[in-house]
């Protein structure tokens, strides 16, 4: 058994994905836990007394290890009040938007979450976006709690674990969701994981987890094969029964084809992976001139909760990795776990 599955107590070398925006419930992370594999808790979009709920919901339905996963807070760009003023007016329901915030606030949002992961002896915490702060980083072991980072290259990965890391969740180009890079490279950040694993298992001395476009037996075993000591599995849980996923998102998950998402920043201003639907279609040749992360994310909020209240699947993000085309029904936690478990 690896050295991150004794410290955790696990039975299974599987991270259910800390999908955030309403995604994943303490329903569907407790089924993960009570499986035997890391159940996760997505705190992005989620104010500090939600989470709090959360917390002790999922403590209630669990008396296994599972995580909360933060993101970092980012230096923003001010764009030019034309380029702001021309998306308000672009974007469906742009007006109906709530004010920006800062970065001072993001910082205290963060930092108010920490606090109810050590009050709470949450047993693992994982980062996305960027390097925690020392401190914060320090004060959660103190506490007790695997840390884990989240790299999109072997330069991020070794920044991570040198940062203090317990482990790396390596995310290849084939991931779903949200892009977690966070340091320039000279080419694009956009490593597939037969390439990325290899590449930050021999740099590393910590272990490192596989995330991205695997769903079956077959891509946890080449992962592990390359060097990963376990993997990060997301889209094949929104199909779960206990996923809060929209009938609309899972129905669009169900029918995708192979190569039917692609890496989008129209949503949100950063780039994450999502099946291709119409608003993606609209505005795809003002791809390069969106608003920076969170600015553009604050912008679409409304359009994409009245999407979700109407069930319009053209104006959902609807993150998923480039599994999806092998993703073909419904079913549960204990089928997805089962068959990425099996010999």
């Amino acid at each position: 058994m690896s050295e991150w599955m004794n410290a955790l107590s696990l039975t299974k070398p599987v991270i259910q994905a800390p999908m955030a925006g309403g995604l994943v419930t303490p329903s569907l992370a407790s089924a993960v836990s009570n499986e035997g594999a890391l159940g996760s808790l997505a705190s992005g979009y989620v104010s500090p007394i939600s989470l709090e709920q959360q917390i002790i919901e999922m403590q209630q339905k669990t008396n296994r290890s599972f995580q909360v996963n933060l993101f970092v807070p980012e230096e923003r760009e001010t764009p030019e009040a034309g380029v702001f003023e021309k998306w308000k007016a672009s974007i469906p329901m742009a007006d109906e938007a709530q004010p920006f915030s800062i970065l001072e606030e993001d910082w205290k949002d963060f930092e108010e979450k920490v606090e109810l992961l050590i009050r709470f002896r949450v047993k693992a915490c994982s980062f996305t976006f960027g390097l925690p702060p020392e401190e914060t980083v320090q004060k959660l072991k103190d506490s007790g709690c695997f840390l884990f980072g989240t790299a999109t290259t072997a330069e991020e990965a070794a920044a991570l674990e040198k940062r203090g890391m317990d482990a790396v969740v390596l995310q290849g180009i084939e991931a779903g969701g949200h892009r977690g890079s966070f340091l320039p490279a000279k080419g694009e950040p956009a490593l597939g994981l037969m390439a990325l694993i290899p590449q930050a298992a021999d740099a590393l001395n910590v272990p490192v987890i596989a995330a991205g476009g695997i769903f079956d037996h077959r891509g946890v075993q080449a992962a592990r094969c390359l060097g990963a000591d376990g993997v990060q599995i997301g889209t094949p849980f929104l199909l779960c029964e206990e996923s809060s996923a929209s009938p609309a998102y899972k129905q669009a998950i169900a029918e995708a084809e192979g190569a039917d998402t692609r890496l989008t920043s129209l949503f949100s201003g950063k780039q994450a992976r999502g099946i291709v639907n119409q608003f993606m279609k609209t505005y795809e040749a003002e791809e390069e001139n969106t608003l920076p992360y969170p600015l553009h994310n604050t912008l679409t909020k409304p359009m994409r909760r009245h999407a979700l209240q109407s069930e319009d699947a053209d104006y959902m993000s609807l993150w998923a990795g480039q599994s999806a085309g092998m993703l073909k029904g419904l079913t549960d936690v204990k089928t997805v776990l089962s068959e990425l478990c099996r010999s």
